[in-house]
């Protein structure tokens, strides 16, 4: 057995001087075995008489600690402004009367020239929209059916000289790209486009019916498309064309669509003037 060690059976305080060899202990070659002694510990002192002070400065330390750190700490208000909202100020915009009494007018560029729609249509100057192939500007739009737009109107160019064939293409070409499906147009009917100085250009309208191959619960069952081609310049037309869905747009769909393309004008100087939109606050 090892220095310092203990038998199972000694008890707390009981030491064994024969394993104390050289360290204190006592034990003759010839003696008899010395009598085991029971050591009674020296006395501790009463810890509950340091423990509130040591408990104190332990306390102390860590809250110094924690406040050195910031935590439970009341933190003052950001003096940092919050961003400000975006606000977006909208570019002057040509506006002009309106010829259709209780409609309103739709104004391209300087508002050389203008159309008009119903008060329940959205006008959009300047955006531009189109399919493949077919490009609008100075835009309408009327409502929505979910994500589908149940009408529209903008005009365009045709690289046709020929009034007739001109407002055929247009009309053809929107209804396919836009509905899917190849319309029915109607024999086209005579038109004039007032110019600035009140002479008038010749002008032909023409109204496609087509039927979409469509499903779903915004899906166009009956569309009409209406254009109006005039002469333009080196062998090109102009042509303003209105669409809608016929069964969602109300009953006077077609009569409205054909209203909307021969409101078409050139509009003298002296009748427009620029209005700038209210800004909008993004936040």
């Amino acid at each position: 057995m090892g220095r310092f060690s203990r038998r199972p059976e000694d008890g707390p305080g009981y030491e064994d001087n024969a394993a104390l060899r050289g360290f204190g202990g006592y034990e003759p070659a010839d003696a008899p075995r010395a009598q085991p002694k029971r050591i009674r510990p020296r006395p501790k002192p009463l810890k509950w008489r340091r423990a509130p002070w040591f408990g104190l400065a332990f306390i102390a330390l860590v809250a110094g600690v924690l406040n050195a750190l910031g935590v439970g700490k009341q933190h003052p208000a950001s003096s940092s402004p919050p961003p400000a909202p975006l606000v977006a100020t909208p570019s002057p915009r040509a506006a002009v009367p309106a010829v259709v009494a209780g409609w309103q007018s739709v104004a391209g560029r300087d508002g050389s020239y203008a159309y008009d729609v119903p008060p329940d249509w959205q006008p959009a100057p300047g955006t531009q929209h189109g399919w493949a192939g077919v490009r609008l500007i100075t835009s309408a739009f009327l409502g929505k059916c979910g994500q589908a737009t149940l009408g529209g109107a903008g005009v365009t160019t045709e690289p046709l000289a020929d009034v007739d064939a001109a407002a055929r293409k247009a009309a053809t070409d929107l209804a396919t790209a836009a509905y899917g499906a190849a319309p029915q147009v109607d024999p086209g009917a005579d038109a004039q486009v007032s110019r600035a100085d009140g002479t008038a250009v010749p002008a032909r309208v023409v109204v496609a019916s087509v039927t979409p191959a469509q499903t779903g619960e915004c899906a166009t069952r009956h569309a009409l498309v209406a254009a109006l081609a005039f002469g333009g310049d080196s062998g090109t037309s102009g042509v303003v064309v209105a669409y809608a869905d016929s069964d969602r747009s109300g009953p006077s769909s077609r009569q409205d669509l054909e209203r909307i393309v021969r409101s078409y004008r050139f509009v003298p100087a002296a009748d427009r003037r620029t209005t700038t939109p209210p800004p909008t606050t993004y936040r």
